[in-house]
């Protein structure tokens, strides 16, 4: 609730600061003395656009600030932390400021931190709602008439499940998108398959496939290979002469016995006596080669087969054939990836599937609760509006189909606040009702009637008596006071019969020296508040015959249950 509020040069108000209290607050005042004004900074404060001619003539600035406790303000400290501008010193409090300059700029604060605009409305409509004249109310807003219409049928349990329901139905959704377009992913398995076909008819390994080049090659040149080996293996047998060893041999007994007087002609020895091992290595070599050397034609065009249909991958992939093997291992494991995620997909479908018909049912039992509970609503709010002086107007819950085209968080309609002010009339909605006093007197029947069931912890009421008197303006007071009860009220008010009920008053008084003229607001006490209530009954002269009557109505009210 609204704790404290400080009010510095806005409009005709130079300084006020007032204590408010929980309970039912009356707001009075001769007429043109700035009643409303209060009204309007809380607007401004809960983030309404400011005008340069709301800062008092002669001042810079302007200055709005409001505390309030947030013991009943669930929704508003939850927002806060969600937004990180809780103050961790003091969580149960919410801080707000605004500064209008006189140029008609402006700043605002929550908490000490620096805020937007949007900000301060999306904080001020958890913190006040205001029933006037001009503004537009929560009340009127088609998502707000729906949560009250809830909290009215007790419905909390219903709605978490279709809420829950329908965020679980979001997440799979979202998870599913990530899998892609499931004929896409088919398409592709289906590519994956013939791909992998094609490579496993061969063996892709790197080692396989040099063994594979090395036996073509040995095919395709297999003559050439037997001539020269025999040629190679008939000049070292010395078919043509002596015999290369024996000749080696000769080289090397005569450098011996050179050696034995010159070193050098050892060392030379030596070399020829290895070039006769290597040689004669060679030699064997060569006949071990020659005698592997199979000339088959047959085994060439399979060489020659295989190698095509290597190439031919190689080609299709653009890859050398050692590259093939990697490939084939990547294929696969996409295989596997994809046919992992179209099996999950397949789940996330059915899982979906079985939330979206979970979703129908419990918002269809949600729709069957709120369709008896709208009719409650209305027949206690019409009753309501015609102990307001409307008798014969009717107030009415429509129940609209929401255009979704998958689980709504909120089931499966919206409500509309309809009502007929007149007899006769056929019922419109809230929103286009003309007459401020009738959409306050209405609102107040709302209200009443769901108990602030909103859960909004401040509700201020802006000439709700506008246009009543009499047994219907004691009426209203009694309703204010009975909501007083549940949630802060603050009423701005002419009647008495509607300040009397309060549990608090406050008096605006405006005063001019010829030159300026200020306003200030006081917070009577027990005798300062006859008197302001004999004001409001019998004008400016207050005669015995008023005070009495005031102490009285004051008494009556005091005494009510």
């Amino acid at each position: 609730m609204l704790k404290h509020l400080r009010l510095q040069d806005l409009a005709v108000v130079s300084e006020a600061e007032l204590t408010l209290a929980s309970g039912m607050t009356a707001i009075s005042g001769e007429t043109g003395a700035g009643k409303s004004l209060l009204v309007d900074a809380l607007l401004l404060l809960t983030g309404a656009r400011a005008q340069a001619q709301m800062v008092r003539h002669g001042a810079a600035r302007a200055q709005i600030e409001g505390e309030f406790d947030l013991q009943d303000a669930t929704a508003a400290a939850a927002w806060l932390r969600e937004n990180e501008l809780d103050d961790p010193d003091e969580p149960g409090i919410c801080r707000l400021r605004r500064v209008i300059r006189a140029d008609g700029g402006s700043r605002a604060w929550i908490n000490g931190n620096a805020a937007t605009l949007v900000q301060l409305a999306q904080i001020g409509q958890r913190l006040v709602e205001i029933h006037g004249q001009h503004e537009q109310q929560a009340l009127l807003v088609r998502g707000e008439q729906l949560a009250l219409l809830d909290a009215f049928g007790g419905h909390a349990a219903l709605c978490q499940s279709v809420r829950d329901l329908a965020g679980q139905w979001r997440q799979l959704d979202r998870q599913l998108a990530t899998q892609g377009d499931p004929e896409a992913l088919a398409q592709r398995l289906e590519e994956l398959d013939r791909q992998l076909a094609r490579l496993d008819r061969h063996d892709l390994d790197p080692v396989a496939i040099a063994e594979l080049l090395a036996a073509h090659q040995r095919q395709t040149h297999a003559a050439q290979l037997l001539t020269g080996s025999a040629e190679a293996l008939a000049r070292l047998a010395g078919d043509d002469g002596m015999a290369i060893d024996r000749a080696l041999a000769q080289v090397h007994g005569g450098l011996q016995r050179l050696g034995e007087h010159d070193a050098a002609f050892a060392e030379a020895a030596a070399l020829v006596d290895a070039a006769g091992v290597q040689l004669a290595e060679a030699g064997r070599l060569i006949e071990r080669a020659r005698d592997a050397i199979d000339l088959d034609p047959q085994r060439l065009r399979e060489l020659e087969d295989e190698l095509s249909a290597l190439h031919e991958l190689g080609r299709r992939h653009r890859l050398p054939l050692e590259g093939l093997a990697a490939m084939r291992t990547a294929l696969a494991a996409e295989r596997d990836r994809l046919r992992d995620a179209g099996d999950g997909a397949r789940h996330l479908q059915a899982q979906r599937q079985a939330l979206a018909d979970a979703w129908r049912a419990a918002a269809a039992d949600l729709s069957a609760a709120r369709s008896t509970s709208a009719r409650d609503l209305a027949q206690q709010v019409s009753a309501l509006m015609a102990e307001l002086g409307m008798a014969g107007g009717r107030f009415d819950v429509a129940l609209i189909a929401a255009d979704a085209t998958e689980p709504s968080p909120t089931g499966t309609e919206q409500a509309q606040f309809r009502v007929a002010a007149n007899p006769g009339q056929p019922p419109q909605p809230l929103s286009r009702v003309a007459s401020g006093g009738e959409l306050s007197r209405i609102a107040l029947a709302i209200e009443v009637a769901t108990l602030g069931m909103d859960l909004v912890p401040t509700m201020v009421f802006d000439e709700v008596d506008s246009g009543i008197g009499g047994a219907i303006a004691e009426v209203v007071g009694r309703k204010l006071r009975a909501l007083g009860a549940r949630r802060q009220v603050l009423c701005v008010t002419h009647l008495a019969q509607v300040a009397a009920q309060a549990h608090q008053h406050l008096r605006v008084h405006k005063d001019s020296d010829g030159a300026t003229t200020r306003s200030d607001v006081q917070a009577l006490d027990a005798a300062a508040r006859v008197d302001e209530i004999a004001r409001m009954l019998g004008g400016i002269a207050i005669g015995e015959e008023a005070i009495a009557h005031a102490r009285q109505m004051l008494a009556d009210a005091a005494a009510a249950p």
